[in-house]
């Protein structure tokens, strides 16, 4: 499981980094593995409105993005904190919610749901330096449809007015209880979750199918990772369009290797498709092979097959939860 913090300030040091690392800090003694993407420190151009993201459903601009579109797709809980600039999001942040029109096209325009969809959660953390009733009514908006565009549902948030110097957010009476209380509402529906593990040979058809599969059917049930004994550059072309036919969004996926994701999580049960003595072994992990054959290299029919085989399994495993 990840959760996906965007530092949207550009000051380092502030209240607003103050804010979401105490809320960071929050997730990680819950066991549960973050990520901050300070983006003053990114590479984030405007959007130019070439519309290719419409018909594509990809961006044409060079920049930072597609790393930032990889962490939306594989985040469960994606939160922003951001301070007030005329009421809204400062300009390097909006940038990047702007930005995010090409997973909105994806989703609207080509019917491609994000696996994660059903789970996937957003948060806003916000203050300002006023006192204005209206103050974060802007960026509520704004993050609501930002949100919606990343397939995440709005959770909630937490808003601090009068928050002008340094030390501030660290002053304020209720910010720790605050903070302590909405990352327990929100994690509370992940942690009872089955960490699987699904591991074949380049993490670029198999068990990145397995994976969605799981997120997608199962997400309240099975927290979904992939992995492989020697991932491939890139995912399979074949298996994206194979699974685009389900209506399931494969783009911004990057392989893994095994060894890199249990670093990071220890999963419960690991279930391989090919990897076999290369797999690694976990102790506590229950494993389990599925005889599935390697469809890389072959026609998009084969790709099918296999695809179908591990939406069936997938099922059958979702049911014995």
């Amino acid at each position: 499981m990840l959760v996906l913090g965007i530092m949207g300030s550009p000051r380092k040091k502030g209240n607003t980094d103050y804010l979401l690392s105490l809320f960071m800090k929050e997730i990680e003694e819950a066991g549960v593995r973050t990520h901050i993407v300070e983006v003053g420190k990114k590479n984030i151009k405007p959007c130019l409105e070439y519309s290719v993201c419409e018909k594509k459903g990809i961006c044409p601009i060079d920049d930072d993005m597609d790393e930032i579109y990889s962490l939306l797709r594989e985040a469960d809980v994606i939160v922003i904190a951001t301070p007030m600039f005329f009421y809204n999001a400062p300009a390097q942040t909006k940038a990047l919610i702007d930005r995010s029109q090409t997973l909105w096209a994806r989703r609207y325009r080509l019917n491609l749901m994000d696996p994660g969809h059903k789970i996937k959660k957003g948060f806003l953390l916000a203050l300002g330096a006023t006192k204005g009733k209206n103050l974060f009514e802007g960026i509520n908006l704004t993050a609501k449809y930002f949100f919606d565009a990343v397939s995440a549902s709005f959770e909630g948030s937490l808003t601090y007015r009068n928050i002008e110097s340094r030390g501030d957010m660290e002053k304020h009476p209720t910010v720790l209880q605050d903070v302590k209380d909405a990352a327990e509402n929100i994690l509370r529906s992940y942690l009872t979750r089955k960490k699987i593990l699904f591991a074949c040979r380049e993490n670029a058809c198999r068990s990145q199918m397995a994976s969605a599969f799981a997120r997608y059917f199962a997400g309240d049930k099975i927290d979904a990772l992939s992995g492989g004994s020697a991932p491939a550059d890139t995912i399979n072309p074949i298996m994206i369009e194979a699974m685009h036919e389900k209506g399931i969004d494969m783009a911004f996926r990057k392989p893994k290797s095994i060894d890199e994701v249990v670093s990071k999580e220890k999963p419960d049960i690991i279930i391989t498709m090919g990897c076999k003595e290369e797999c690694p072994f976990v102790p506590g992990a229950k494993m389990e092979n599925w005889e599935l054959p390697d469809p890389s290299g072959k026609p998009i029919e084969f790709m099918r097959d296999v695809r179908d085989e591990i939406e069936k399994r997938i099922m059958k495993l979702s049911n014995s939860l």
